[in-house]
């Protein structure tokens, strides 16, 4: 199996390929590759590839896992209380 075929990013199927490739190009934080590959971007918000970005930008820099710092982790949607849907305060501008 080509381990560059390797899926890191099951929600947005960013490929060990494309995480290695950002990091050649010199984004180095798991933010960064974020933002140019859109791994951790999809309905897990990054709670399984993070990890697996962390430890490649660790292995292809050379620096140590605890200085790597994860992305932030933030949800798709805004909660809304349950009192709001049972008032029905939310309008279309709302949503």
């Amino acid at each position: 199996m080509d381990e560059n075929k390797v899926i890191i990013c099951r929600c947005e199927d960013v490929t060990l390929k494309e995480i290695r490739n950002a990091i050649r190009e010199g984004f180095t934080t798991v933010e960064e590759i974020k933002r140019v590959t859109r791994s951790g971007m999809g309905p897990c918000q990054g709670k399984t590839c993070g990890l697996l970005i962390a430890k490649e930008i660790s292995q292809m820099t050379g620096k140590p896992m605890e200085e790597i710092e994860l992305q932030n982790i933030r949800p798709p949607y805004g909660g809304i209380t349950f009192e709001e849907v049972t008032k029905g305060t939310i309008t279309e501008n709302d949503k």
